[in-house]
């Protein structure tokens, strides 16, 4: 089985498609993991593929009232699939819409998916129907075919713990998942400040645990292809600042650079 690596266009907005792709290519990711507008959605895909990169896009909806936010959801996954990138990461739903609702969201991506061929993967993730290990196993219960962009770190980070005692929940999450994101949470929050830190070790190993069992899974069950994104985010935000100042007390760029090789030898 073949991993590939990808890069999010995340942190990297001052650059212009051509540019990050030379920038990604030139430390050896195998592709970008893009947040475009669904409009250029084919632009993306076009400058990617000029670099000899592939393309995950990302897609979101709109609005906070469900009827909106139901058609733009609609709307944006049906301009973003017609590209026709890699696969499709959703955040998909709101962790305040009904069971019913979010129901209703995964449903359009299964029949989007359907018709346009091209995979859609959820992404576990604070604020949307996958906000929690416990919340999501109901969806796999109505949906045996929903698959997940693996995001573990938020769980950590709602949870306030390792998630040691969610076992099942967790082995039910690895089994459905076909992407992972490797960002590195702590019980009080979604990310460390730097995973080469050894007071993030334990953190670190909860996650790499993880995700060992997602790869040896798609081994086991003959994939040709895993795919994982060093999904670190930019400062300010995710990345905590010195304060008064802004500045980073890491490089959301090294980080992510590291991870990638980390884990690209890890699973060689």
């Amino acid at each position: 089985m073949q991993l590939k690596f990808f890069c999010p266009k995340w942190g990297l907005e001052s650059l212009s498609f051509a540019d990050a792709a030379k920038k990604v290519k030139a430390v050896g990711y195998d592709g970008m993991e893009i947040s475009a507008s669904p409009n250029q959605s084919a632009e993306a895909i076009r400058v990617m593929r000029e670099h000899g990169l592939e393309t995950i896009l990302m897609a979101f909806g709109g609005g906070d009232k469900f009827p909106e936010h139901k058609a733009k959801f609609k709307q944006d996954l049906e301009q973003i699939a017609a590209a026709k990138p890699l696969f499709i990461n959703t955040h998909t739903g709101k962790d305040y819409f009904s069971h019913e609702q979010n129901c209703e969201l995964i449903q359009v991506a299964l029949d989007v998916q359907k018709a346009a061929g091209v995979r859609i993967l959820h992404e576990t993730h604070r604020g949307r129907f996958t906000y929690s290990a416990p919340a999501t196993q109901h969806y796999f219960v109505t949906f045996p075919e929903l698959r997940l962009t693996g995001d573990f770190s938020h769980w950590v980070n709602v949870s306030e713990s390792l998630l040691a005692d969610q076992v099942a929940n967790m082995e039910r999450s690895i089994q459905r998942t076909d992407h992972i994101h490797s960002r590195v949470g702590h019980p009080e929050g979604p990310q460390v400040n730097d995973p080469r830190a050894p007071e993030w070790k334990y953190c670190l190993e909860a996650h790499l645990g993880w995700w060992d069992k997602i790869v040896e899974t798609h081994r086991k069950k003959g994939s040709q292809v895993l795919t994982v994104t060093s999904e670190f985010g930019p400062a300010p935000g995710y990345l905590p600042t010195l304060p008064f100042t802004n500045l980073p007390v890491a490089s959301q760029w090294d980080i992510n650079v590291y991870m990638k090789d980390l884990l690209k030898e890890r699973y060689k």
